[in-house]
């Protein structure tokens, strides 16, 4: 037998089925406790195991679930101490795991934290148990040991779950055809390696063009929407840096399905993804899905010259209209924090403000340790602060609308529609286009105002513009 048939493997390409146990979900930042090597040839089984000290405390909840204390793994040597030695167990071996990302991202991960580089072809067992079992819907590893009958003792030990997965490989021995199990190893490990839930056909389905994707969970639930003008490149990013990314990982042990839709360009593109980040609320999406409330400082003419600022939000907010808008934050408390920052560094004083109460004529705080230039005690006039104020804000203001009304950018065959840089919608045929320009409603957020903002050269007046679609 060749070594490149791996149905029975030779001593060319023998497997070492691999488990390891953790401080955690992330392989950039949590630490191995524990690792277990099976070695299988096609003919000898050797075994090695060892508790690793993470050199940090293990979560009391990994504790319950492995069983592994930290009492256990105090007087355990470390991953630095074992490295050589694992390497030399490991290298020339096909390293086969379940989810077997997993377990090689943090054997990866561990080895570079050592200062060593280390690199393997990878068997997933449970793309093998997919491909082999297409009936089953579920190939965790406490189905498969349901399924075939796998003994086990300790679950959720290195050495009961690697020894599982020689078991399990036993099974597909003997209940498949060679030629099949070959056909179908050689065809796992010649690919670019991708999540197990995740089948190459729907990775070759997807457009090297303008588009959004959306990877769902469990129970068809969105766990990350993203956009790319090259789909089929970015997806693959994801799945490229798992390894060292914890949020990758995350993508890779939660995905089970792709989805995607063509976008006419970069605009319909980034509008289609905060669009659908919003309806749906994908649970890794976190810095978009904070953008639905809106903060802003509005300056005021309190007085003649002195222009002081007043937090607006929500409904209250005009954007576009000539309002002295400065800054769009998500919360009140980041917008004070902003403007108090700004204050401090141009030595502004927070009574002249209204921020501060003094009686009148009595210095401010500020000035009193010298960090305000004197406004509130007449040493410098309202007229002056105000110009300081709104210099050290310009870098914040925001843009006024340039249009009368409503204004369109086109995009292929699509027209999208703009009023006051708030995203009315997109039309796709003359009908669609007079029904958003009589509506001419749209709820303004962050991220869209700054997409339409830095596309704001594409926009062209909506009453000057021809109506009919090309």
């Amino acid at each position: 037998m060749s070594s490149q048939t791996l149905s029975a493997p030779t001593p060319d390409r023998p497997f070492a089925f691999v488990d390891v146990e953790t401080t955690g979900g992330s392989a950039s930042t949590d630490s191995l406790t524990e690792i277990a090597i099976v070695r299988y040839d096609g003919h000898t089984i050797s075994t090695w195991q060892s508790l690793i000290n993470p050199e940090c405390r293990i979560p009391g909840y990994i504790e319950s679930l492995t069983g592994i204390t930290n009492q256990m793994v105090a007087n355990a040597p470390t991953f630095a101490q074992l490295a050589e030695q694992i390497q030399q167990l490991l290298a020339g071996h096909i390293f086969v795991a379940h989810n077997a990302r997993f377990d090689y991202g943090f054997i990866k991960n561990a080895f570079r934290r050592a200062g060593r580089d280390y690199k393997a072809t990878m068997l997933c067992t449970v793309k093998l148990s997919r491909r082999l079992y297409p009936q089953h819907q579920r190939h965790g590893l406490d189905y498969l040991i349901q399924r075939h009958g796998l003994i086990m003792q300790d679950r959720h030990r290195a050495y009961d779950d690697a020894h599982a997965l020689l078991q399990f490989w036993q099974c597909v021995c003997r209940e498949h055809d060679h030629k099949i199990i070959d056909d179908v190893v050689q065809g796992l490990i010649a690919r670019p390696s991708l999540p197990p839930h995740i089948d190459s056909a729907e990775i070759d389905a997807l457009p090297n063009s303008f588009g959004v994707y959306i990877f769902y969970g469990e129970n068809e639930l969105p766990i990350y929407i993203g956009k790319s003008n090259r789909l089929r490149q970015r997806v693959l990013s994801h799945f490229a840096s798992d390894h060292t990314a914890p949020k990758e990982m995350k993508i890779s042990m939660q995905i089970r399905r792709i989805e995607h839709i063509r976008c006419a360009g970069e605009v319909d593109a980034l509008l289609t993804e905060s669009r659908l980040i919003k309806d749906r609320m994908p649970t890794l999406n976190r810095q978009l899905r904070r953008q639905k409330e809106v903060f802003t400082w509005q300056l005021v003419e309190q007085s003649p010259g002195l222009w002081v600022p007043v937090l607006l939000g929500g409904n209250d907010i005009a954007i576009g209209q000539g309002q002295h808008l400065y800054g769009l934050f998500s919360s009140a408390r980041d917008a004070k924090e902003a403007l108090l920052a700004i204050i401090k560094s141009e030595k502004l004083c927070k009574a002249t403000l209204g921020l501060e109460k003094v009686h009148s004529g009595s210095p401010c705080f500020a000035r009193q340790l010298k960090a305000c230039t004197g406004a509130c005690i007449g040493q410098e006039l309202h007229m002056a602060h105000s110009v300081r104020l709104m210099t050290a804000l310009s870098a914040l203001r925001l843009r006024d609308w340039p249009f009368e009304g409503a204004a369109l950018l086109r995009e292929g065959n699509l027209v999208h529609v703009i009023h006051h840089w708030c995203y009315l919608g997109t039309a796709r045929d003359e009908a669609e286009l007079q029904v958003l320009l009589a509506e001419g409603k749209g709820d303004f957020s962050r991220d869209t105002y700054r997409i339409l903002v830095k596309h704001r050269d594409k926009l062209i007046d909506a009453r000057a513009a021809s109506l009919a679609l090309e």
